[in-house]
């Protein structure tokens, strides 16, 4: 396409493409994954697989995008039409995912609100989140302020907008993870859950570990979504794609593991090494940490800092995603970016204000036990974005060939160092592991057994 917008340099595009990936499930979910499953051996494991299987499905995928310059909806049915389904299907996971986020990022934004405002021992009673999750009108407020905000910087477009905002966010960032991180350490009883988080233990390698860490590695990296092929489309030719790669992995990788750095060891001096009280998901954000910070020095600021982090991480996705969806309408029906960016607005609005009202007004409305949000991260991350990424492993591996994606790799300068890994992982390890994470995933959601 003779008009598609770009990043403006290499750097631009990594930290854009990193706050995609850097998102909640860095900042909450990755932390009480690793309680859960044994800490440093949960981590191993999860290091060994980004460079693995999170290696090969992004670099097939942003060189989808560039080699395609188009959104996810076009991209596959550009190179075989046969495959154009599998650009709907991409495309509804990210449409499913924006509204139900942007619900958990008004939470973020309430919480920043609150500490901001001095509220540091309010937010630390037993009933603060479950009281303001089950009300009505003050959670859709929230819920769309931050939507709001997410639509003003993609309605700037790729470069004044996105990369814009990335390369402010993105450092500021890593800064406050660190500085964060370090306070927690000087806590007393905080050196139990550092061993605890860092040291392997090979009695705690399991199946269920090992899934586990896939599931968050495909959760985390922003996989599956058609966000990676967007932001691709996007990339100039001669930004070498491989080391961007890396540098995206090395990005998300270090929040996550920054993000646990700066939880467990906190958390483990608060509850005198009790591991029950990292295995709350959501809750520990918004439940357990007020009260670590109700008790700390300087709570309030230190609370107000981290909130300020999680809003930043929160957003950077949400653009991500809502540029996606953006995306796809303009090149599907040749809208302008403004236009398409209200729609998308008003959509996510629609959309996401049941997800909000599910845990009050609309509670009645479940399955399995699961609430509305809790239905569509299910029907989204459990089993949409497995089925996505299967078949984008056979669509390159055995349709337009691992060659074709090499040959865009190399684009830039002619290297592709990882490229025999690539070939092998793209046809045979990553499908057979995405099998099994679907059927792990829908087997675990329908409570035949819990992971």
């Amino acid at each position: 396409m003779k008009n598609r917008s770009n990043f403006s340099s290499k750097l631009g595009f990594v930290l854009a493409a990193a706050g995609s990936a850097v998102g909640l499930g860095n900042i909450w979910r990755f932390p009480y994954l690793a309680a859960q499953y044994g800490g440093g051996t949960f981590l191993l494991i999860y290091l060994i697989l980004a460079v693995t299987f999170g290696f090969t499905l992004m670099i097939a995928e942003i060189a989808l995008g560039r080699k395609t310059g188009v959104s996810a909806i076009v991209a596959f049915k550009s190179l075989d039409k046969r495959f154009g389904f599998l650009g709907v299907l991409a495309v509804i996971v990210p449409v499913i995912i924006f509204p139900y986020y942007s619900v958990i990022g008004g939470w973020v934004v309430k919480y920043f609100a609150v500490f901001v405002s001095g509220g540091v021992q309010a937010s630390a009673g037993d009933t603060y989140f479950t009281d303001f999750i089950s009300s009505t009108t003050e959670p859709i407020c929230w819920f769309l302020l931050f939507l709001a905000m997410a639509a003003i910087v993609v309605l700037f477009g790729v470069e004044k907008g996105i990369e814009k905002v990335s390369k402010i966010m993105m450092p500021i960032l890593v800064v406050l993870t660190i500085i964060i991180s370090v306070y927690g350490l000087t806590l007393d009883g905080a050196m139990e859950g550092l061993v605890y988080y860092i040291k392997p233990h090979m009695a705690d390698v399991s199946a269920k570990t090992i899934l586990a860490a896939m599931g968050q590695l495909f959760y985390s990296m922003s996989l599956a979504m058609g966000i990676m092929i967007t932001y691709g489309s996007y990339m100039k030719k001669d930004n070498n794609l491989e080391s961007s790669v890396r540098q995206i992995e090395l990005f998300d990788t270090g929040i996550a593991f920054l993000a646990g750095l700066m939880i467990i060891p906190a958390v483990f001096a608060f509850s005198g090494g009790d591991r029950s009280a990292l295995s709350a998901g959501p809750g520990l954000m918004f439940m357990t940490l007020p009260k670590v910070f109700a008790s700390m020095r300087f709570g309030g600021a230190i609370g107000t800092i981290f909130f300020v982090l999680v809003f930043f991480a929160a957003l950077t996705s949400a653009i991500s995603l809502m540029e996606t969806i953006v995306s796809v309408f303009m090149d599907k029906f040749g809208w302008k970016r403004r236009f398409t960016g209200i729609f998308v607005f008003i959509l996510a609005a629609v959309m996401g204000i049941p997800s909000s009202l599910g845990f009050g007004a609309l509670g009645f409305i479940s399955w399995n036990g699961m609430s509305i949000l809790d239905i569509m991260d299910f029907a989204s991350n459990s089993v949409l974005m497995p089925i996505v990424a299967f078949f984008t492993c056979i669509f390159v591996g055995f349709i337009i060939k691992p060659k074709a994606i090499a040959d865009e790799v190399k684009a830039s300068d002619g290297t592709f160092t990882g490229e025999k890994m690539f070939n092998v992982m793209i046809k045979w390890i990553a499908p057979i592991f995405l099998v099994l994470i679907l059927a792990s995933s829908v087997a675990s959601g329908l409570g035949w057994f819990k992971l």
